[in-house]
């Protein structure tokens, strides 16, 4: 039985079939949703110190956007957070955190257009997550 559903979002064009498909899966099941977005510390550590204030602003915007992008489309009401710090480490343990029976992915980010199958964080959270993933491949013909 799945009764809580943690969409983990970068809002990238590549996460927009894992929340499609999550959304239909938490209502088949009439779960509670969760959308999360992480905003990666790494990333705002490693930009220009004269421009981490305003990268750090920038990413918080757009956590808004992917939130409300989770929202538009659920058929119910959702419980939306922001995170700081590493992603993949975060995801596990909001999940954790929420009692969730499972946490929805896209395989590739913001930054996936580098990387082969899966991206780096998909991959941590398969490997790390104390509760089911599902990862969801972005279809060529869609973006």
């Amino acid at each position: 039985m799945i009764d809580t559903v943690v969409i983990a979002t970068d809002g990238s064009e590549s996460v927009t079939r894992a929340v499609q498909v999550a959304l239909d899966l938490a209502s088949r099941f009439d779960a509670a949703v969760h959308a999360l977005y992480v905003v990666d510390e790494g990333e705002v550590e490693s930009s220009p110190e004269t421009l981490r204030d305003d990268f750090h602003e920038a990413l918080e915007g757009q956590a808004d956007k992917a939130l409300d992008e989770v929202r538009t489309h659920a058929d119910r009401e959702i419980v939306t957070a922001v995170r700081e710090g590493h992603p993949a480490g975060e995801i596990c343990e909001y999940a954790r955190e929420a009692e969730a029976d499972m946490v929805a992915t896209g395989t590739r980010g913001r930054h996936g257009e580098n990387r082969f199958l899966i991206g780096s964080v998909a991959e941590r959270v398969v490997r790390t997550c104390p509760v089911p993933v599902l990862t969801v491949r972005q279809l060529n013909d869609e973006g």
